[in-house]
């Protein structure tokens, strides 16, 4: 089971989908979230037999942000009534039956003319634990850009901006994104940046959350992982609640493990995005880091320690020490 698990690490370090049922499980539903919700005299929101369903109780979007050789972005115009003429990054909301960067793919085609290469996430962000955009950068590969006379209802136009104090924008919500694919792209061979990572192309019925919590062992300096010991070995996960803030569940699931004195930890940002049209679910990968040595985090649900190889080590501790070392994780409050 040790190999088991360390060929999991290996897999997620490198930014791919877990396969096999343990990798399905779920240690904290929302009917247990429910539970312990009653539990404090709270009235549970969310059915205990909640299923995301793309389009009706959950919405997935996607965004791409795409810059030239002279880091001229690439933006459209918007047609709809209700922010027509505005500027924004070409973006929707995914169809049934589209993986993420097929949706990308056809967005920016529909939106600007362009046919595009979608190259890595550069950011997940949620808003409440029902709304997703997944946000990637991509190359131009083909197409022609889209002129007035080409304006339709996916947008009237779209062109490579430089200054983006000439347009009006439809939100400023873009602008973060747009900083960050610049410093991605100025990154220099060497610089410590998260590889190119796009979604795996693994099957999720529910919206999860696997947990990677990393801490260090003082009597050895070792690093260790968290692990589940409930059903099957696996790392820890919890099903996304789509009435909470994806950081509000990410606390009661840590209380749930080490009880509401849990010590001081930090989500670092996302290891991979697993997800598959096939089913409406997804699981995102969070590396969490504890501030504490082992010896001080005592544990109280059913979980372990892994002591990580120092292969592994040596990969996780620049993800720990260095900004942009994995996918941002963007809660929109």
């Amino acid at each position: 089971m040790s190999r088991q698990v360390d060929s999991n690490i290996a897999l997620l370090l490198d930014g791919l989908g877990l396969e096999g049922e343990e990798n399905d499980f779920c240690d904290f539903t929302i009917a247990d979230q429910n539970s312990v919700a009653e539990a404090q005299g709270i009235t549970p929101t969310t059915p205990s037999n909640f299923k995301p369903v793309l389009g009706k109780n959950v919405t997935y979007v996607v965004a791409c942000v795409i810059l030239n050789e002279h880091n001229d972005l690439l933006m459209m115009q918007e047609a709809k009534e209700s922010c027509a003429g505005k500027w924004y990054l070409p973006a929707g909301r995914m169809e049934k039956g589209e993986t993420i960067v097929q949706a990308a793919c056809r967005e920016v085609l529909e939106e600007t003319g362009l046919e595009c290469d979608p190259k890595t996430l550069l950011t997940v962000e949620t808003a409440g634990g029902s709304w997703f955009r997944f946000v990637l950068t991509a190359d131009i590969v083909g197409g022609e850009l889209k002129t007035p006379a080409k304006a339709d209802k996916e947008s009237l136009q779209a062109k490579w901006i430089s200054n983006l104090q000439e347009i009006s924008l439809r939100s400023n919500d873009i602008l973060h994104l747009i900083d960050k694919a610049k410093l991605q792209k100025q990154s220099k061979p060497g610089q410590t940046w998260h590889q190119n990572i796009l979604p795996a192309l693994t099957p999720h019925s529910k919206n999860l959350m696997r947990l990677i919590v990393v801490i260090k062992k003082r009597s050895t300096n070792r690093m260790h992982v968290l692990l589940s010991e409930k059903t099957s070995i696996h790392f820890p996960t919890c099903e996304i609640n789509p009435a909470k803030s994806v950081h509000s569940t990410l606390r009661r699931f840590m209380v749930e493990m080490f009880g509401a004195d849990v010590g001081q930890h930090r989500p670092l940002g996302l290891l991979n995005l697993e997800a598959d049209p096939s089913a409406d679910g997804c699981c995102i990968s969070l590396l969490v880091v504890f501030r504490a040595p082992l010896e001080e985090v005592p544990i109280i649900g059913k979980c372990a320690w892994h002591e990580i190889p120092r292969e592994f080590e040596n990969k996780f501790l620049p993800m720990i020490t260095t900004k942009n070392s994995t996918i941002e994780l963007h809660v929109v409050r």
